[in-house]
């Protein structure tokens, strides 16, 4: 992939990862790949922001010869410690021994501890900038989105923020720019970063974007690490990082289960058409054959969950409890649920499922409904008024 300009004198160097599928330990998976953005500053002083995954170091150094000789580069600007931007480090230093690393501490003290290798530092905190010659570059620390030493990085003579992961998307494209992709495709991947990477951090999210406009700071033009870089309103994926953030979310029940031989989902099914017919909209998802990253994006706008299993062991199935320990640690806020499920002997699964959502936070707003085996004729008109009144309690809440 060519190198790119995105402003004067300033060029987009980074690489597209096409075939990723799986991202964090495999906890996301990325259907349509993504990239990883560097963005090469030249001036009296030339600039690298960022770096790129450790295995297209090669590629980021190819597009760097594109437009100079890396052995010219002053700084290179370490937003963020993770390997998928500081990768290559190692490899570019090699080829500008005279270039000082930028960042904060806290990622000073991460880079040594990937990477072990020697680096003349420069540590910076929120205010502190960097006169290349007709740029300057301004810095300001974001810590907690979402590490302790994440940056983000403005330039005041182009209007351009470059904040890292922050605003980002899992997005492979031939395109850079958001009026060159299709508009939904593009929201649909910026809510699935949220949802799965940011959305616990929603608190600190909204502190850091009041710190930014109390800044005074003009942005035309955001351009994070992953993805698509926001030039037509950039404003709009501001206002939704703030909505987002306020866990704001519409009557919609997001319907997420596990069954063993059938039953729970004849249960969620039942429950679902008692919820459209109340006037709520409605998802159903089977823990084991949606996409997780898929359900959590689907989450986060919706105000209430119903989580259902078969009981094993007197207890949920495996790989719902795996999801709904990892719904806790989204600290998801303001938001209702209940519990389902059906038994052959011995019950236990609702209840733990009870026990967690309270964990979670979530308010528990009808006491759970559990059925022994497949539900029979009255059973079944249980589970649809079952859902039908949590769709009324959904509209009313």
């Amino acid at each position: 992939m060519k190198t790119q300009l995105i402003k004067k004198d300033i060029y987009w160097t980074g690489v597209i990862d096409w075939s990723v599928r799986n991202f964090h330990g495999h906890t996301y998976t990325t259907g349509r790949g993504t990239t990883y953005n560097s963005y090469l500053i030249l001036d009296e002083r030339i600039a690298l922001v960022d770096t790129v995954y450790g295995p297209f170091a090669s590629e980021l150094i190819e597009n760097i010869r594109a437009v100079c000789d890396p052995a010219r580069i002053d700084y290179i600007i370490a937003n963020h410690v993770e390997t998928d931007h500081s990768g290559a480090l190692p490899a570019v230093l090699k080829l500008c021994p005279k270039a000082k690393v930028v960042g904060t501490q806290k990622c000073r003290e991460g880079l040594y501890k990937h990477y072990y290798c020697d680096m003349d530092f420069q540590v910076v905190k929120t205010g502190d900038t960097i006169n290349l010659g007709k740029k300057t570059l301004t810095f300001i620390e974001a810590p907690m989105i979402h590490w302790p030493d994440s940056m983000f990085t403005y330039c005041p003579e182009e209007k351009l923020l470059m904040p890292n992961d922050a605003f980002g998307q899992h997005y492979a494209d031939a395109k850079r720019f958001d009026d060159e992709v299709p508009e939904g495709i593009l929201m649909d991947e910026a809510v699935k970063y949220y949802a799965n990477i940011l959305w616990p951090l929603g608190a600190l999210i909204l502190k850091k974007i009041e710190e930014l406009r109390k800044m005074d700071l003009y942005i035309d033009m955001i351009a994070p690490s992953h993805g698509i870089i926001w030039r037509r309103d950039p404003g709009k994926i501001v206002n939704a990082y703030v909505s987002w953030a306020k866990q704001e979310t519409i009557p919609r029940v997001v319907v997420v289960y596990e069954t063993m031989w059938g039953a729970t989902e004849r249960m969620a099914r039942l429950m679902v058409k008692g919820l459209m017919d109340a006037g709520v909209d409605a998802g159903l998802f089977d823990v084991n054959r949606a996409d997780r990253t898929e359900i959590v994006k689907e989450m986060l706008g919706a105000k209430a969950f119903m989580f259902g299993s078969s009981t094993h062991d007197n207890d949920m199935l495996p790989n719902i409890a795996g999801f709904l320990e990892a719904l806790k640690g989204l600290k998801p806020k303001n938001r209702m649920a209940c519990a389902f499920g059906s038994f052959g002997w011995g019950g236990g699964a609702v209840s733990n499922i009870e026990n967690i959502i309270a964990g979670s936070g979530i308010e528990i707003s009808q006491p759970a409904f559990a059925c022994k085996y497949m539900p029979d004729k009255e059973e079944t008109v249980r589970c649809y008024e079952f859902g039908r009144a949590f769709g009324e309690k959904v509209l009313s809440g």
